[in-house]
Parts: structure tokens; C-alpha cells; sequence
């Protein structure tokens, strides 16, 4: 399995989904800090996971990523995109056909309202609400990947 952990910081889940992947699994760690992408690999290796991890520096507008993925994470990072559709757009590109985007935003800075709009641009990006399981402190959202008609 692929997958992409997108502001990553320094590597909480990438470090999490590293042991997930298994032996020949990917995860591609993406954030705008290379500060924080240095103390991933760090920190990877000395789990001993450096090798299943990649990072990638990207900047506000683009992800900077040309791997396709079996799996997305937005923790906590979405509502500071400065434009929500162009983020989910990109994060659809990455994704392989039915692949899957789990969204968590944080309840303290992002009112439901502003949640459900954020659900609305996603789904007008290609994306198919199919679950909200729950994620303390979060507001959270399971996506699959909708191909064009």
C-alpha cells in the first residue's frame, strides 16, 4: 500500500502509517516545513522506518507530489489551505481509483459549519462522503475517490 500523509509536521502519523504499510509500502510525507520534514526522517530513523518513508516539500499551492496513493490523510491541516478546492482536486489527482481520504479537522478551529462546507467542496472536488467515524477533538470525514463520468 501507498499512502500520503499531507502536513505531515514531524512525522506523528507518517511514523504510525510507516508500520502500517507493511515491508514493501510507501508513505509519501508531505509538508510545507522542510524543518519538519528533517525531523521526520530523523525520527524514522531511529524506528527504522526510513526506508518506507519519502518526504516531500511542497509549498501553499501544490503538493508537489506525482506518486498515485492508496490512501490520503488530512489531519488537521485542510482549513489552512488557502483554497480548499484546488487542495481536494489535488489530493483526487494523487489518489489511485477508489482510493480513500480520511479528513480530520480540529473542533477548536473549525465550527461544524465551516465543516460541512469544507465536506461540500470535496465532494464538488470528486470525492464521495462513505463514512464519519468518530476521532476525539475532531471533526471527521472518510472519503472515496469518484471517477469523471
Amino acid at each position: 500500500m501507498t499512502a500520503i500523509d499531507i502536513g505531515c509536521g514531524m512525522g506523528y502519523f507518517s511514523i504510525a502509517l510507516a508500520r502500517m504499510v507493511g515491508k514493501n509500502g510507501t508513505v509519501i510525507a508531505v509538508d510545507i516545513q522542510q524543518k519538519m520534514l528533517n525531523t521526520l526522517k530523523t525520527r524514522a530513523e531511529k524506528e527504522g522506518l526510513s526506508h518506507r518513508i519519502k518526504t516531500v516539500l511542497c509549498d501553499e499551492h501544490h503538493l508537489n507530489c506525482d506518486v498515485h496513493v492508496d490512501f490520503a490523510l488530512t489531519f488537521w491541516m485542510a482549513h489552512e489551505t488557502p483554497d480548499e478546492f484546488n487542495f481536494f482536486k489535488q489530493v483526487h489527482s494523487t489518489l489511485k481509483p477508489s482510493g480513500k481520504l480520511l479528513l480530520a479537522e480540529p473542533k477548536t478551529h473549525v465550527t461544524s459549519i465551516e465543516f460541512n462546507n469544507t465536506l461540500s467542496i470535496a465532494q464538488e472536488s470528486g470525492f464521495k462522503l462513505i463514512e464519519s467515524p468518530k476521532i476525539t477533538f475532531s471533526r471527521t470525514a472518510v472519503f472515496e475517490k469518484q471517477q469523471p463520468l
